[in-house]
């Protein structure tokens, strides 16, 4: 930082030149002092403070605060020469008079004048003088210490730390050191320099955090204001989904529609019915999607497009959903108050089967170890599983509804469900505290965000709504333009940091909304029958999957993609360029 170029140790070099000063303070220039105690140097108001010049259209920016700030990241890139003919072109220096005096004394190790000096340099926040104190009275103690001056640290502990009546935890931490020495190095930093010189920039490290960015101005400030208007840029910008990190100083960032997947690549045409759900593997490289055909496929996604895996069968009713392990190593899948069925991924095997005499299962998921799994049953209980198949835990009661989704939360601590046609439970299994999410309309199904955080609810009446879940339940947002009278339809989060929500909808249409505005992005046509489930892929935001009652599935890209026509009948896939 600011071109640190001397190594010697401290020892050597207890009275430092005016170009070591320089190089030691980050790169900051420090004045020669100016004759006379410290007393005399109180800090005098900087240009910023009285009638200010302004630079910039808008008017907003202190020229003053400005040049100090340029300067200030010109010395810490180590553009020594540079920072200092700025100040002295300017007229502008990047600190007063006193606080360069404050700085010098630090460096040098002349606590006691340095403490004098922090009293002078304008502060009006008693506690900030006393933790800036205690800091650099700790500093004289390590010294001291370090140079066994063993009654003189004491001395400087009863006598001037202890008097600041602040941080008493560390004060019984210090003097510990003091009475059993084997303690010294577990009170010190572990990262700190042995050598003096450099421990004491540290502590002008500490002290700047601490003092007010008026008396000296934060380290990379200026990268500080330059990287949040690039974030500030980005999250305004609607259409942002692209993985790219090089946004540029150059130009205001700005992406357009073709960030958005909203071009049919590939139509995937194995199912012999319905297709009704479909979710894509943590990983992304998997994609299955279960019908009423009573099979579930697994896909395979990789730089060629999706291509069919395994199908699996042996359910004797349709899957109404599926669920992945999370290393994606195994599968569940749920039939319709059936049973369900867990499979290995590589080899399409079914390792188990999760029943219950009498009744029927109507949900699935995983624990987050993937040691358990969990199920709705048609008596409304919810049931956890060892892999093996021996049943641990059951909640009985109201805990779920024939139709319904299963999430667990990633910890592990909660399980969430539909427990009745109008609210959504969140049981703490752990805490054994139940909450509930109310709607006045009946719900249909929901989606998790990946930092459970959000829930997605999909409504009786169109509507589909934000909450969130983390502390006290709040709805933020509603997302409304799709079509839903009869059938279960299916949202979800998805693109770049899950900016955006996706819907199937009973008009043939994926429906796609930014997520903090609300706004409806894109209406993509192409299936012939009603989308019932959308997965966006979570390691691809450019991918997107709907599954339709037209028993296709299909695979949305970039519309500035170019595909292959491929043969229509290979492995039940059609490849498009976006016709239907």
């Amino acid at each position: 930082m600011g071109g640190v170029e001397d190594d010697e140790p401290a020892s050597k070099r207890m009275k430092l030149s005016s170009e070591e000063l320089r190089h030691l303070s980050n790169g900051s220039t420090i004045k020669e002092p100016v004759a006379g105690s410290s007393g005399d140097l109180m800090a005098r108001p900087l240009q910023s403070e009285g009638g200010e010049e302004v630079v910039g259209s808008k008017g907003v920016i202190k020229k003053v605060e400005f040049v100090r700030i340029i300067a200030k990241a010109l010395y810490s890139l180590g553009y020594i020469k540079s920072g200092a003919h700025l100040e002295e072109e300017s007229g502008i220096p990047l600190h007063s008079s006193v606080v360069n005096v404050f700085m010098r004394q630090i460096l040098e190790g002349n606590w006691d004048e340095s403490v004098v000096t922090l009293h002078n340099i304008g502060l009006t926040d008693e506690r900030t003088i006393k933790s800036a104190s205690f800091l650099i009275l700790e500093q004289k103690f390590f010294e001291l210490l370090d140079e066994e001056k063993v009654m003189d640290a004491l001395k400087t502990l009863r006598t001037e730390i202890a008097p600041l009546c602040i941080n008493n935890g560390r004060v019984r931490e210090l003097s510990s050191s003091i009475v059993s020495p084997s303690d010294w190095f577990s009170v010190r930093s572990p990262k700190q320099d042995i050598k003096r010189a450099r421990s004491r920039t540290k502590l002008l490290e500490e002290l700047q955090k601490l003092l007010p960015p008026t008396v000296m101005i934060p380290e990379r400030r200026l990268e500080h204001l330059v990287e949040q208007a690039l974030v500030l840029q980005r999250d305004a910008c609607m259409f942002h989904n692209s993985l790219e990190k090089d946004m540029s100083l150059y130009a205001d960032h700005q992406c357009g529609r073709d960030q958005i997947p909203s071009q049919t690549l590939q139509i995937l045409q194995a199912h012999t019915d319905e297709v009704w759900f479909l979710q894509f593997s943590h990983n992304g490289k998997y994609l299955a999607s279960s019908s009423n055909d009573r099979s579930t496929i697994i896909w395979e996604v990789d730089a060629n497009g999706v291509s069919l895996k395994h199908i699996l069968s042996g359910h004797q009713k349709p899957i109404s959903s599926v669920s992945w392990s999370p290393d994606d190593h195994q599968l569940l899948t749920c039939g319709v108050e059936e049973v369900v069925r867990r499979w290995d991924v590589s080899s399409g095997e079914c390792l188990n089967v999760y029943e219950k005499a009498g009744l029927g299962m109507v949900s699935c998921g995983w624990s987050p170890d993937g040691k358990w799994i969990f199920s709705g049953v048609n008596d409304k209980s919810i049931c956890m599983w060892e892999l093996e198949g021996k049943e641990l835990e059951c909640w009985k009661g109201q805990r779920t509804l024939k139709i319904s989704d299963l999430e667990i939360t990633s910890d592990g601590k909660q399980i969430i469900s539909i427990c009745r046609e109008t609210a959504i439970l969140l049981l703490d299994r752990e805490a054994k505290v139940e909450r509930l999410i109310e709607e006045d309309q009946t719900i249909i199904s929901f989606s998790l965000s990946r930092d459970n955080r959000f829930l997605l609810v999909n409504l009786l009446n169109q509507e589909i709504h934000l909450w969130n879940i983390e502390g006290d339940l709040k709805l933020v947002s509603k997302y409304r333009g799709h079509k839903r009278t009869r059938f279960i339809i299916r949202s979800c989060f998805g693109g770049l940091e899950q900016a955006f929500i996706a819907s199937g909808s009973e008009d043939s249409l994926v429906y796609i909304w930014h997520r903090g505005t609300g706004e409806l992005i894109e209406a993509l046509p192409g299936h012939s029958g009603a989308v019932n489930c959308v997965s966006w892929n979570p390691a691809n935001p450019h991918m997107l999957a709907s599954a339709s009652d037209d028993r296709t599935i299909r695979i949305w890209g970039l519309n500035n993609l170019s595909t292959k026509l491929k043969d229509t009948h290979s492995n039940g896939i059609h490849y498009c360029n976006g016709g239907t």
